[in-house]
């Protein structure tokens, strides 16, 4: 049985509002629907919803300015924040204005609603208290506005006011050191130390002398006590990085400190009571190391408390030419010389399957402003930063310019893009061009989903949606077939 009760939606787009309160009603709410902030205090008090839905950028003013004053005066109200601004600082300020959910736009119409049943059926336990970090939030490491990056986002912006195990999964160079360092810099242990340590890099026999410290004497070159990372941290936050390459004797006396709060050094006798948050990370597939018993599953519970998962670059294209920008844009910030990418670089850019994912592209940012003679990065000069196995083949070209083609005719009849949805758009002459765009297109590429993904503009997975729908194999559609 969904729960049902009254709910203010404020936004100042009419067919968002339409949808979302034709869908409410649905369910059996009552909705009433306000374009600005001046409508939504109007509508506050006559209304009396049990649940506010408000997009951030309204007509005269910010929506999330006033929502921690309303919810003082209503404490059982749970607030629901729609954005488009995608992005780290915008889940962090709907939490800390107390807010009950944040879905950036577009949002998922069904997890939309799913919210407003949670907040109703759980408003009655909700203290609603607002955390405010005291930072400006500016300059934060994340970048990305792809959904994947926005899960991120909300659980990063959950886990600050509390002390909770987070361990954080991903490939190689997707950030995660990031991830720790943002929830560190953002949270109640700011003032403490954020200390980390790459258990890969350290030799087996020295990781406990490192992670606990040890006393003078206790093996040679040990000339004094020194602290470990532990004892360093005290107060603030420990960053375990490439935990999968920990030893198993090693993980016992980690899993022994989590449980007792206590470290004691090698060679010593007297334990030390240590406060630290733990904040773990690693590429590799821990469930496979513990079935392999190489990893204790006891501490992969203590560590996997709250997981972060990071795409990699390859599955949000959508952040490709955002991050790259950003890249070009601090390295100017930094003294290097300013340079902006040509439309021909980004399309290459999103074609690119980047194995080394985000650090891959900063560092090729990098390099192209410190060695390109030019200020516009064009194709061109990418076909030679990147490896030549990386680099679309010239039979790519026809196929991109096949889609630029569609896409401006299509804009220009109806408005819309290939990845657009428009309800003017006629269902019988997109199922005629689509298909044949998606044909020739990865016959171009030679079947390559990645690359034919990015000269189309859209990303991967509504790639293989699109074949699905239209029964396509991708496996056929290969120049040489």
């Amino acid at each position: 049985m969904v729960a049902t009760g009254a709910v203010l939606v404020v936004d100042d787009d009419p067919a968002i509002c339409v949808v979302v309160g034709e869908a409410l009603r649905r369910q059996g709410h009552k909705v009433k629907i306000a374009g600005s902030i001046r409508e939504r205090s109007l509508l506050m008090d006559s209304f009396a919803p049990d649940v506010l839905i408000t997009d951030v950028m309204l007509p005269d003013g910010d929506g999330l300015e006033g929502v921690a004053d309303i919810l003082e005066r209503k404490p059982d109200l749970n607030v629901i924040i729609l954005s488009a601004q995608n992005t780290l600082n915008t889940a962090i300020r709907a939490t800390e204005k107390g807010a009950f959910e944040y879905l950036p736009k577009p949002f998922d119409l069904n997890e939309l609603t799913r919210a407003v049943s949670d907040a109703i059926g759980t408003r009655a336990d909700n203290g609603n208290e607002a955390v405010d970090s005291g930072l400006p939030h500016d300059g934060l490491p994340l970048v990305g506005r792809s959904p994947a990056m926005q899960e991120v986002y909300r659980t990063i912006a959950r886990v600050l006011s509390n002390d909770l195990s987070i361990l954080v999964l991903g490939e190689s160079g997707t950030g995660k050191e990031l991830v720790a360092e943002a929830i560190h810099s953002l949270g109640q242990r700011r003032s403490h130390p954020f200390v980390a340590i790459n258990m890969a890099a350290i030799p087996r026999e020295l990781i406990e002398a490192e992670l606990f410290g040890y006393e003078k004497g206790a093996f040679t070159g040990a000339h004094a006590r020194t602290a470990g990372k532990f004892e360093q941290a005290q107060g603030g936050t420990l960053f375990l990085d490439e935990i999968g390459d920990m030893p198993m004797e090693a993980q016992t006396r980690l899993l022994r400190v989590l449980q007792s709060g206590e470290v004691t050094t090698v060679g010593g006798s007297k334990p030390v009571r240590v406060d630290v948050r733990i904040i773990a990370a690693t590429n590799k597939d821990l469930s496979a190391l513990i079935e392999e018993n190489r990893f204790r599953q006891d501490l992969y519970y203590r560590l996997n408390v709250v997981p972060v998962s990071l795409p990699p670059l390859r599955e949000r294209r959508e952040d490709v030419i955002l991050l790259a920008r950003h890249f070009l844009e601090r390295a100017a910030l930094e003294g290097l010389p300013r340079k902006s990418l040509a439309d021909d670089a980004a399309q290459l850019l999103m074609a690119y399957h980047w194995p080394g994912n985000v650090r891959e592209l900063q560092n090729l940012m990098q390099r192209l402003s410190v060695l390109s003679r030019e200020n516009v990065i064009a194709a061109d000069i990418l076909r030679h930063a990147l490896p030549l196995e990386a680099v679309p083949s010239d039979h790519g070209a026809p196929a991109g310019q096949l889609a630029q083609a569609v896409r401006e005719w299509t804009k220009r009849q109806l408005g819309v893009g290939l990845g657009q949805s428009n309800p003017n758009l006629h269902t019988g002459l997109l199922a005629v061009i689509e298909p044949v765009l998606l044909q020739e297109t990865l016959a171009s590429v030679d079947g390559n989903q990645i690359r034919a993904a990015g000269l189309l503009g859209i990303n991967r997975n509504t790639l293989r949606k699109k074949l699905t729908d239209y029964g396509l194999d991708p496996l056929q559609l290969r120049l040489n077939d």
